[in-house]
């Protein structure tokens, strides 16, 4: 399958260098674009509007893909695929420590996409009404209880998903914490083989 890996605020794609390694040991395609500008300074929409070309650019249309959002980059994967996706192709969303409620470190920078992530923005706020673009799609959050970045770390649920809590000490290790890389690996390979989400 084609996993498209989305990275936070001021990081690249680099970011997931463990997690696309034991994908691509398992079998998928990774793609692990640098979205610029890195700090979404000019909006989460510009983001998905980027990523939106990207994947057209990189993955053959009507081919399946997994979206795998990290912080920032979970919303910017969200918004893609309640406003930009062609539908059909989506198989799974998975988010990592999303903000998908609002972080009250989004008050710490003054910039636009992060703005955009503070509790009870507009953006999120229409984000959240259009949440029945996601109806039917797997969709699974992450998070850990010490996550400093993501405040408070329940934010980042998403109704109706499967929520997992993992005991990892920092929000940066996440991504690459082996309990939510063996999590992912098995739920795409539940959906290969035409299995419900466990």
């Amino acid at each position: 399958m084609n996993v498209v890996l989305v990275h936070g605020f001021g990081d690249t794609g680099r970011l997931f260098r463990r997690l696309w390694l034991d994908l691509e040991a398992r079998g998928h395609l990774c793609h692990a674009p640098t979205l610029r500008p890195r700090d979404g300074g000019l909006g989460m929409e510009d983001l998905s509007g980027k990523l939106a070309s990207f994947i057209r650019a990189n993955v053959p249309r009507g081919a399946p893909v997994a979206l795998v959002g990290f912080s920032m980059g979970a919303i910017v994967a969200r918004h893609y695929l309640q406003a930009r996706l062609d539908a059909g192709s989506a198989r799974a969303f998975f988010s990592i420590a999303g903000p998908h409620r609002g972080t009250i470190s989004a008050y710490l920078h003054g910039g636009v996409g992060v703005r955009q992530m503070r509790p009870g923005s507009a953006f999120l706020r229409d984000l959240e009404a259009g949440a029945g673009a996601l109806r039917g799609l797997p969709v699974f959050t992450y998070r850990t209880p010490f996550d400093l970045m993501v405040v408070p770390s329940r934010s980042s649920r998403i109704a109706s998903a499967h929520e997992r809590v993992l005991w990892c000490p920092f929000h940066s290790m996440l991504p690459g914490h082996r309990p939510l890389m063996d999590h992912i690996a098995g739920e795409l390979a539940r959906l290969e083989a035409g299995v419900r989400p466990g």
